[in-house]
């Protein structure tokens, strides 16, 4: 993904869109309850938890990662 994909992938995050996305073979899912955001890995539904977006872009790690520092390796 591009810088300008990412920014477009976080400001539909932001207004409640759900992606699926391949990072390393893996693929992952955002999803949204009210109140949450959700970080998912699909190979046993491993999933971690964030009040908002902003939070889950500042805070949600992949591999050790966060998504800004590997978006150059996600496809969606």
């Amino acid at each position: 993904m591009t810088l300008r994909e990412f920014i477009k992938f976080q400001e539909g995050i932001a207004i409640g869109e759900e992606y699926s996305f391949t990072y390393l073979n893996e693929e992952y899912w955002i999803s949204h309850n009210p109140g949450a955001c959700y970080l998912t890995r699909v190979r046993g539904s491993f999933t971690k938890e964030f009040e908002t977006s902003e939070a889950l872009f500042k805070n949600g790690t992949i591999e050790g990662k966060l998504l800004s520092e590997i978006y150059m390796n996600i496809q969606w």
